[in-house]
């Protein structure tokens, strides 16, 4: 671990970093001591290394409680007293009354993300700390698994893709809380307290709170812990993505298809990238259960069968591998709506207000009746396939299939699920492999240094 004084130099910090051209950078900022640091040190790293980059602070208003306006006003002051940019995102509307952190979370981000947009910059500044990453990698193992290879216990990634197009980026995952703390009190700054941060009653508060009444010995173990599990789903994601870009072929849209020599590939990297393959065919947002994956990874190599897993259909045959949606729980009709996701596997574009049409699976009859293009896959798992896209409907009557084009000024573009939402980092490789493979819209470069990304690229 850096020691405290390293930890703080701003150009230690940033030192993985590499924000290009971009021309405004956004920081997320609640007041709270992490965020005020996380500003300070940004505004002292562009002044020396980029000052023609504009830095705005953005402080998200939840409103969940009592005096968060005037809260986020404090942090204006602050950030004008620092000639720094500020604004304020507010959460409107019902909020939910369980599930609340998790919801919390969810609103700051895509508020952020709004703000990113107005801004004019795909960057957002966050002040994630190593005691953050610690307590993630021990929730996490308290939680799902304690193997050291577990793809959850890798805990923050430096930066991580919100939506496919802004990426949030955590400089300060190599600093201790309590050393910021001492950098703002050496600044003369005080800093506000949240409540919900001291609130046992959630999961993270306790665990922090156990967390400082143990020792050093645990703190390190846990960063340790996360250190080695971000390098071996790094590796396991590079491999993985070698074997989709060997063995795995599009057909048609919704049907991919695994050559047989897949089943003779190194079984760990394998079973990845069949999870990886099935979730996306299903459209989930989490990768399917590995000991379920590895059983029918290992039946590829001598059975002729057919298996359901994750929404996805595997069907095994002497001709290929091949994966697509099944049939049932697709999604009812639903008005198409910019950007909204469809089954997890498609984001719906809509250029046009058209009244009176639906989006909704073609279904078998219409795939029935389609022009089916020859490929390299059986016609009845093409049909198959197709009956599961998206169409467009205006009541009875299938105007067609959508896709990327548009039909009616209402087009369907491939998702990388399960990363459609948030991708970190170390999965880059397999995204991309992932993307060139179903058409998607290919992740694009995080703000990291080109020896990180070179020494990623390396390993593939």
């Amino acid at each position: 671990m850096l020691k405290p004084r390293a930890q703080l130099d701003p150009q230690r910090l940033f030192s993985t970093f590499d924000f290009g051209r971009r021309r405004t950078l956004i920081a997320a900022v609640s007041g709270g001591s992490d965020s005020l640091a996380l500003l300070l040190l940004t505004k002292s790293f562009l002044d020396r290394s980029a000052p023609d980059t504009r830095l705005v602070a953005v402080t998200v208003d939840h409103g969940l409680r009592p005096g968060s306006a005037a809260e986020a006003a404090q942090v204006a002051d602050f950030a004008a007293r620092h000639d720094i940019a500020h604004r304020t995102m507010t959460w409107t509307g019902d909020k939910p009354t369980t599930g609340i952190p998790a919801a919390a979370r969810e609103a700051r981000y895509r508020l952020l993300a709004e703000a990113a947009a107005l801004e004019g910059t795909d960057v957002i500044l966050t002040g994630h700390t190593a005691d953050d990453q610690a307590e993630t990698v021990l929730m996490r193992r308290a939680r799902h698994d304690a193997r050291p290879e577990a793809r959850g216990l890798a805990g923050m990634a430096p930066a991580t893709l919100f939506g496919g197009a802004v990426w949030i980026a955590r400089p300060l995952l190599g600093a201790r809380r309590e050393a910021l703390r001492d950098f703002l009190r050496a600044q003369g700054e005080t800093w506000l307290e949240d409540p919900t941060n001291v609130n046992e009653a959630f999961e993270r508060p306790r665990l922090r709170a156990a967390l400082g009444r143990g020792d050093a010995a645990q703190f390190a173990e846990a960063l340790a812990l996360a250190e080695n599990a971000a390098r071996q789903r790094q590796r396991l994601g590079d491999q993985a993505a070698g074997l989709i870009r060997a063995h795995a072929t599009c057909p048609a849209p919704g049907l991919v298809r695994l050559d047989p020599a897949f089943a003779a590939a190194g079984p760990e990297a394998a079973v990845y990238a069949l999870r990886i393959l099935l979730a996306a065919a299903g459209g989930t947002s989490f990768l399917p259960d590995e000991e379920r994956t590895a059983g029918i990874f290992r039946r590829l190599a001598s059975e002729i069968f057919c298996a359901t897993l994750s929404r996805t259909v595997v069907d095994a045959r002497r001709a290929g591998i091949f994966l697509r949606r099944e049939a049932r729980n697709l999604p009812a009709p639903q008005e198409p709506k910019q950007g909204i996701t469809w089954d997890g596997r498609y984001r719906l574009s809509a250029a046009v207000a058209t009244a009176g049409v639906a989006v909704a699976p073609l279904g078998a009859a219409q795939a029935k009746r389609a022009r089916i293009q020859l490929a390299e896959a059986p016609e009845s798992l093409l049909r198959a396939a197709a009956a599961a896209l998206p169409a467009l409907w205006r009541g009875n009557e299938c105007l067609g299939s959508l896709s990327a084009e548009g039909t009616s000024g209402i087009g369907a573009l491939p998702l990388v699920a399960p990363w459609a939402h948030f991708m970190p980092s170390f999965d880059l490789a397999p995204a991309r492999a992932l993307a060139a493979l179903i058409g998607a819209p290919m992740p694009p470069d995080p703000p990291l240094a080109a020896t990180i990304l070179a020494g990623t690229a390396s390993k593939a």
